[in-house]
């Protein structure tokens, strides 16, 4: 008789409301930035000289000794002339860092986020514009440029683990595009300056830039990464794993790189990853008529010789993914969608709509590959357009 009480379900129904629109809230919180401590005296500073910053959300319950870092993505400034531009606005600057929410895998609902919901979540504020690799002591009194992003680094990372990092059970470092290069890039020294005890794992969204040729045939971005490790002082700061064997340049690529990765690592990428087609594949300088200018923007406006090259590409870029397909360790999600960082939207990471390949949504493929409950190795195999649970975003780092 009881388990039909009016009262009852009227109870339950009130406390199942308060439970949802409390999570909501969690979810919504906007959270303040944090300035690194004596930041400038460390010289970790953005281009401009602002100091490093980061927001943080403290894990609570069964989570408050486990960690993910996540960084910020937004490209690279590759001459001092991009660096300058790049140091008045938020890329290179610190200064107007306003508050902001997290959700994806830095969401704090348990339904949206289950492996991660409720750990330690940071987002690492990126304005170096180097991937976290620069470190130049010298500065220019005329242009007033930092070349610090090495030092960005590991001051958020030294701060961390006065924070209670040194203490973690379990440690993700992430990131998305120019963040999940660094993600890659950074992989072992984060799991070198952690404990020994904590389990430690890397995730790269839309971070695997890969060394193609251009639609004329240039090296392009071969050249650009190259200026972008000269121009920041990069190379001494690069995995020593792959500069013992390669031009600097070429350790700024994962694919040579994670070849000599230590630590387990995660890729998520679109096969046909939206930056990559629009500024590796058909740069505008290599597209003088505009031929290419719909096409990139929009795969399915591409004429059919197009969509062949793209098709290329994405042979390519497979190729570059596939030593980590035998790697016991490693975890990818490689879709067929067009792209670009799909683990910080909701609606992609883990929802009912969410983009799948193996029926798998991308928050259970890498909470499922974290704590070894499945190797997911889950690749799309076929062509644009063929996975209808697609979330064609263009950025969201």
């Amino acid at each position: 008789m009881g388990s039909h009480n009016p009262a009852i379900w009227m109870y339950l129904f009130i406390f199942a409301l308060s439970t949802a629109l409390l999570s909501l809230a969690v979810v919504a919180k906007a959270l303040d930035v944090t300035f690194v401590a004596n930041a400038v005296q460390k010289g970790a500073v953005c281009l401009d000289g602002s100091p490093a910053a980061y927001y943080f959300s403290p894990g609570f319950g069964s989570g408050v000794n486990n960690w993910v870092v996540h960084m910020e993505g937004g490209g690279w400034c590759s001459n001092e002339e991009d660096c300058v531009e790049r140091k008045s606005n938020f890329r290179g600057s610190s200064k107007d860092s306003g508050q902001m929410s997290f959700s994806g895998i830095l969401g704090s609902s348990q339904q949206s986020n289950p492996g991660f919901y409720n750990w330690n979540k940071v987002k690492v504020r990126y304005c170096d514009g180097s991937s976290f690799t620069g470190d130049i002591e010298a500065v220019d009194p005329a242009k007033h440029v930092f070349y610090r992003g090495s030092r960005i680094w590991f001051a958020i990372v030294d701060e961390l683990l006065a924070k209670g990092m040194n203490k973690a059970q379990n440690a993700l470092l992430s990131g998305c595009s120019a963040g999940g290069l660094a993600s890659i890039l950074h992989c072992d020294k984060f799991r070198d300056l952690l404990p020994s005890t904590t389990k430690v794992k890397c995730f790269s969204d839309a971070g695997f830039f890969i060394n193609a040729k251009d639609i004329s045939g240039v090296e392009r971005i071969k050249a650009f990464f190259e200026d972008v490790v000269v121009t920041h002082g990069s190379a001494k700061n690069l995995p020593a794993s792959c500069t013992a064997r390669l031009p600097p340049s070429l350790c700024f690529f994962p694919q040579y790189v994670v070849q000599t990765l230590r630590t387990p690592l995660f890729v998520l990428n679109a096969a046909y990853d939206a930056w990559q087609i629009k500024n590796i594949l058909a740069p505008s300088s290599s597209d003088s008529s505009g031929a290419w200018r719909k096409c990139k923007l929009d795969i399915k406006a591409c004429s059919s010789a197009q969509s062949q090259t793209i098709q290329g590409f994405r042979a390519e870029f497979l190729n570059a993914v596939s030593g980590l397909q035998s790697s016991p360790s490693a975890g990818l999600f490689i879709d067929s969608c067009h792209a670009h960082c799909q683990s910080g939207r909701q609606a992609v990471w883990l929802d009912s709509g969410s983009t799948i390949v193996d029926n798998n949504p991308i928050g259970k493929a890498v909470a499922d590959w974290f704590y070894d409950r499945t190797a997911s190795k889950l690749i799309d195999n076929c062509s644009y357009p063929c996975n209808p649970s697609c979330h064609d975003v263009a950025d969201d780092s």
